[in-house]
């Protein structure tokens, strides 16, 4: 099982992915997911911990279904 850091770091690289690939700031993913930027940066560095809410937030903002942003999580 991958650790904490892992799974965060993880989870960063592939939010950065789908950001470039939807060509989408940070900035364009917290105005359409309703998300503070600062939580954005954290996420996208894999600073923090994120709440389900927080998530699912982020894939609406990316229109993307939440099982695509938690791809190669186990």
């Amino acid at each position: 099982m991958e650790s904490k850091e892992q799974i965060k770091a993880h989870f960063a690289r592939h939010l950065q992915k789908l950001l470039r690939e939807q060509k989408l700031s940070l900035r364009g993913l917290a105005t359409s997911s309703g998300l503070e930027y600062s939580q954005v940066q954290r996420i996208a560095n894999g600073k923090v911990n994120l709440a389900l809410t927080t998530i699912y937030a982020s894939a609406k903002g990316l229109n993307v279904p939440v099982d695509k942003l938690l791809t190669g999580i186990d």
